[in-house]
């Protein structure tokens, strides 16, 4: 006899995405859709016990940086393993199309630099078999995956593809160049891309240290490729606008941002975080979103909700000895043989006698920034206290605070690791982002999943969101539960035109989380080696995820996949269901 349903959630505390009450419910499924949310008599040809855990919508990652693993892997970890069912890559205006084949390493070399992922692993892996946006899309459609994907038309491709070395060399746009990335715009949204992103930050630098081609692009440039977006589809308009900046001038950039949204009418966000420099500007930037929300505007920040934090250590790009002579000459051996020399008694005085070789920049002074920096552990902190640094820790051991740091990262044979958080910490509490995260124009974002690999692991943010803000924090208050989810699920879903998801309700995408609430935890982050041409990258998985559904396939149960690739490309916005009779 067929069953009712294809999937059954059974007795579950539904935290439903629209932000009410939690309530005990079954969840049916059906044909990739939730059928039925309530008392459900009929029977799953599959049932999954939830009793005792929450459901959630899965998670929609607006934020990451997928655009080359998406052209090789099926699985878009670490991203999956926290609950992600959606993730939207092509973000702070780094991808790879269009572009012409004489720019195939200017484009790896940029990503290589803005997002830390080797060149060697993106000359591997990225099949190059597209020259246009469009063509790159199409390259996707035809791939399977964990999780849904969309992606966006990143600047610094076009540009390039469009002005050539003019473009790299920070030229301004002539009245030519506009209209042709404008026409380029369109027929990328026309295409299915899910919006623009853009990058005016002077961090965002090329491998060779020149900074992205976008860095300076003149609003008559901006404001013409998003009036190319408005005209997709005869006028009807298409597609969202992502902005990261450094907002040197906060009242003036955010002024241009909002004349673009004026001019254009297309949505627009950006990334908002404490900085150390200026750590009272978010406040500023708030008040402005606040008006602009006020006057009708689609503006909203995406804030990032622990801190921003590099990871130092033997494995990875950085750690605090990288610039010392003596680590020089060791620092290509394999890891066994370096933690053995570091372990050499005369070695080590010598080591630590020594120093660093360059003191310029962030590699030779932020890896000994004792007083900012903590010993990552087995159950991280990302919200730890000042006498949890390295100079705390050594000033009661009476140790010098290298010692204490090269000690710590030689445990578990080399492979310890240090966190100096760098943005969104400059008070040394996430108070800042608490109040980001209650503002009804910010949506939590900007996990970065898929970059840093040597040196950044945020990927894992959604479970921090789950875990930190929900449920352990002591520090400050927390957030309720049904706003977390809201805010990960149903607001970053219409951040970026997906009304098809995010809600646990009849009619709407069965992508779902089955979490084991109580138990969640995250690891500590780790090191793989399983990016092509052996490349290494960070990774961090979680506890207490007990089964994720996208499209009403189980992925993953307990945190392994289950060899199920429901995920598919997504082509542009998608529109609401229109609820489906309870059967």
């Amino acid at each position: 006899m067929e069953k009712a349903f294809d999937v059954v959630v059974r007795g579950g505390t539904v935290v439903d995405g629209g932000g009410g009450a939690p309530f005990e419910a079954d969840v049916g499924v059906k044909d990739g859709r939730i059928a039925a949310v309530g008392r459900i008599a009929g029977a799953g040809a599959e049932e999954i016990d939830a009793r005792g855990q929450i459901v959630t919508p899965g998670f929609v990652d607006v934020h990451t940086h997928y655009d080359g693993q998406a052209t090789w892997d099926e699985r878009m970890q670490p991203s999956s393993w926290h609950g992600v069912t959606t993730v939207i890559m092509g973000n702070c205006g780094v991808g790879f199309a269009p572009c012409r084949p004489d720019d195939h390493d200017r484009l790896i070399r940029l990503m290589e630099g803005v997002e830390d992922i080797p060149f060697p692993v993106l000359s591997d892996g990225l099949p190059w078999n597209w020259e246009s946006y469009p063509e790159y899309l199409d390259g996707l459609a035809r791939r399977r995956f964990d999780v849904d994907v969309g992606s966006q038309l990143p600047h610094a491709a076009l540009r390039v593809y469009v002005m050539g070395q003019r473009g790299v060399d920070r030229e301004p746009a002539t009245e030519a160049d506009i209209a042709a990335m404008a026409a380029l715009a369109r027929r990328a949204m026309e295409a299915g891309a899910m919006g623009f992103g853009t990058s005016r930050t002077l961090n965002h630098r090329s491998s060779d240290g020149s900074p992205i081609a976008t860095l300076t692009a003149g609003e008559d440039e901006l404001t013409g490729i998003a009036l190319g977006m408005a005209a997709a589809d005869n006028g009807a308009g298409r597609g969202v606008l992502q902005f990261v900046s450094d907002f040197s001038d906060p009242a003036e950039e955010f002024a241009m941002m909002r004349r673009i949204v004026e001019t254009s009418g297309r949505p627009l966000s950006f990334s908002l975080v404490q900085s150390p420099r200026a750590p009272e500007s978010y406040k500023a930037l708030l008040g402005y979103l606040a008006d602009a929300g006020a006057a009708g505007l689609s503006m909203k920040a995406q804030a990032a909700t622990r801190p921003v934090g590099v990871l130092f250590g033997l494995e990875l790009t950085i750690n605090p000895f990288t610039q010392n002579p003596s680590y020089q000459g060791i620092r290509s051996l394999p890891l066994a043989e370096r933690v053995a020399r570091l372990r050499d008694p005369e070695f080590r005085r010598t080591l630590l006698a020594e120093e660093a070789g360059d003191r310029r920049g962030f590699a030779g002074t932020q890896p000994r920034n004792w007083d900012k920096m903590f010993l990552m552990g087995e159950i991280p902190d990302y919200e730890p206290t000042a006498d949890q640094t390295v100079a705390a820790v050594a000033a009661r051991a009476g140790l010098d605070p290298a010692e204490v740091a090269l000690d710590h990262m030689l445990a578990d044979d080399g492979r310890g690791m240090l966190y100096l958080p760098f943005l969104n910490y400059a008070s040394g509490s996430l108070d800042p982002a608490y109040e980001m995260l209650n503002h009804p124009q910010v949506v939590p974002g900007l996990s970065d999943g898929g970059a840093h690999v040597g040196m950044i692991c945020d990927g894992s943010f959604p479970t921090t969101n789950l875990v930190h803000w929900t449920r352990d924090r002591t520090r400050g208050p927390k957030l309720p539960l049904e706003q977390m989810v809201k805010a990960q699920c149903r607001d970053t879903a219409e951040l970026v035109g997906l009304y098809d998801r995010g809600l646990v309700a009849p009619g709407y995408r069965a992508d779902l989380n089955v979490i084991d609430y109580g138990r969640l935890k995250l690891r500590a982050p780790q090191v793989a080696y399983d990016l092509p041409a052996g490349g290494r990258r960070l990774i961090q998985r979680a506890d207490g995820y007990t089964a994720t559904l996208v499209a009403g396939n189980v992925t993953y149960r307990d945190g392994e996949p289950t060899g199920a690739l429901p995920g598919r490309l997504l082509r542009g916005a998608q529109p609401a269901p229109l609820a489906l009779a309870a059967e």
